[in-house]
């Protein structure tokens, strides 16, 4: 475990490779072509639409994929895009306001999918890069919103995450696990999007890993009592967030297809679409990609791929006591040690 305090060394000593933005932008690329063949082999019936799409105002574009209507997905999309411009938009400034003046570089891929079978959770990732002058940092991260409890499913996902986390650092997994349960929380619902998984933001290399907004928060504690990690360069933290990328496939494909041929009812169904609200509440709401996007005139309709095709409300609804949506609530969604679950654990706490 890396401790050492440094001292806060100027930006001009981790400055990114002079081929950065190619190297970040063809990666993230090829992760989108490969997520999006595992999916596509893990559905069996339906394939990604592609659209292509240009920026008008600034530059850039990206590649928008949609899949609907399949075996397993009802709806889903793993977006790619590539911006630049003379102005980076208010909420970022907020957080890094030494990019202020500097024209900007952002690229990304991010992913949402609804399943149709309630029991196969959504997904969620996003990873991309910024740079603004000297300013650069790697951001993103991967969660879990399963509709009903399993688990053995949320270990599982967590579990791989965490390997691709400690191939790099003994303390990415615990502060960015902290950090995901803290940024996917519906403060109006006082409750967890989902069971979690990994985010981080403006990582480069230096200081403290929370670079959050809640100083008094459980991953601002964690971070505090590490303290400044020894420097880590462009190169580390690029290798980290592609060994991130390339663990989404075996953290979720082995869960959809453990679900896919579970039978469901109208009352599941029901419990599904309901639950869909809480991520539409989020993504408009709260959610920084979305703010981000449209802060930056992105493509609408990319930008709102990540919602669900059909969702519902239902005026104050309550889980019947002793039932597997109550588990949901009493249990899942609030964060648990899942990483260290076992099936013979006598407590997720």
């Amino acid at each position: 475990m890396t401790t050492t305090s440094t001292p806060n060394l100027s930006l001009t000593n981790f400055l990114p490779p002079a081929d950065a933005k190619q190297r970040v932008s063809q990666w993230m690329r090829q992760i989108q072509d490969k997520i999006c063949q595992g999916l596509e082999e893990l559905d069996g019936v339906s394939q990604f639409r592609q659209d292509e799409w240009q920026r008008e105002e600034g530059g850039g574009g990206g590649r928008s994929r949609v899949i609907r209507d399949g075996d397993v997905f009802e709806q889903g999309g793993v977006n790619f895009s590539e911006i630049w411009g003379s102005q980076l938009p208010s909420s970022i400034l907020i957080q890094r306001p030494e990019a202020a003046g500097h024209e900007f570089y952002v690229t990304g891929t991010s992913m949402v999918l609804h399943p149709r079978n309630p029991y196969i959770p959504t997904v969620h990732l996003n990873y991309r890069y910024f740079e603004a002058g000297p300013v650069w940092w790697f951001g993103g991260g991967a969660d879990l919103t399963p509709y009903y409890p399993f688990a053995e499913d949320a270990a599982h996902f967590h579990s791989t995450l965490k390997q691709a986390c400690d191939a790099h650092h003994a303390e990415y997994y615990p502060a960015f696990k902290r950090w995901c349960d803290e940024y996917f929380y519906l403060k109006h619902r006082q409750e967890t999007r989902g069971v979690g998984g990994i985010f981080f933001d403006y990582q480069d290399g230096r200081d403290q890993l929370y670079r959050g907004f809640d100083p008094q928060g459980l991953a601002a504690a964690y971070s505090n009592e590490l303290g400044n990690l020894a420097p880590r360069s462009w190169e580390d933290l690029f290798a980290f967030v592609q060994s991130c990328g390339d663990a989404f496939l075996p953290a979720y494909v082995p869960i959809a297809q453990r679900r896919r041929t579970r039978e469901y009812g109208e009352r599941e169904r029901n419990f599904q679409l309901y639950r869909r609200g809480r991520y539409v509440e989020f993504n408009l709401v709260y959610d920084r990609g979305t703010i981000f996007g449209l802060q930056t005139n992105g493509r609408t309709e990319s930008i709102l791929m990540s919602l669900p095709p059909l969702v519902r409300w239902e005026y104050g609804y309550q889980p019947e006591p002793n039932t597997p949506e109550a588990e949901l609530y009493e249990t899942f969604l609030k964060p648990q040690d899942w990483a260290s679950w076992t099936p013979d654990s006598s407590s997720k706490g």
